[in-house]
């Protein structure tokens, strides 16, 4: 369970978003900052649990095995938590989005800040039909809404953390999740090579 947080924690990385949520809502009221905040988190729910739900079954439908799709996820996410680790932190990439001209509570902030591409195919993966039972494939839904929470938390707090670790605190996180990120992105293409090959 503590695994499945950690990962979910990296992926989703909810402290990351916060610079990029002060960049959105700069010229917004309080008030209208907490429904950007509700709304954003809303949607990354919502885009999550759907390929919790239907992200699998996609995937037979195109007949793609998931070994294969657990690999590629892997791939995927190591090249995700390299660009976390070298390349800009997604504060800084994410609030350059902002920054030309694209400000909404839907893009960058619910997707790709918060529901990314990673999220996608890391909850697709942790949610194997194959090989994890429904109730470990709610424990991981619950798990992944409770990190939702935690976003949500921090957006609402977004200005007291901004004074307390400011963008450079923000930056040095990313990339401490970015090297757990690569290690777990390791492990799950060993473990699709694994299952391909019956090992």
């Amino acid at each position: 369970m503590f695994e499945t947080f950690i990962m979910l924690f990296a992926v989703i990385d909810p402290i990351g978003s916060v610079p990029v949520f002060l960049a959105v809502t700069s010229r917004h009221q309080d008030k209208d900052k907490r429904g950007i905040a509700l709304w954003a988190v809303f949607v990354a729910a919502c885009i999550l649990v759907g390929f919790i739900v239907i992200g699998q079954p996609l995937l037979e439908a195109i007949d793609v095995p998931l070994p294969a799709f657990q690999i590629a996820g892997g791939i995927v996410l190591f090249l995700f938590a390299l660009s976390m680790i070298f390349g800009d932190s997604k504060p800084d990439e994410e609030v350059e989005i902002v920054r030309s001209g694209k400000e909404t509570a839907i893009f960058p902030l619910a997707v790709p800040s918060i529901a990314s591409p990673g999220a996608m195919m890391a909850v697709v993966m942790m949610t194997d039909n194959n090989s994890v039972d429904l109730s470990d494939q709610i424990l991981t839904t619950v798990i992944m809404l409770v990190v939702l929470a935690i976003t949500l938390g921090l957006l609402m707090s977004a200005g007291f953390i901004q004074k307390c670790i400011g963008n450079a605190g923000a930056s040095i996180v990313s990339r401490v999740m970015g090297l757990i990120l690569a290690s777990v992105a390791a492990a799950q293409v060993l473990e699709g090579i694994k299952i391909y090959y019956q090992l």
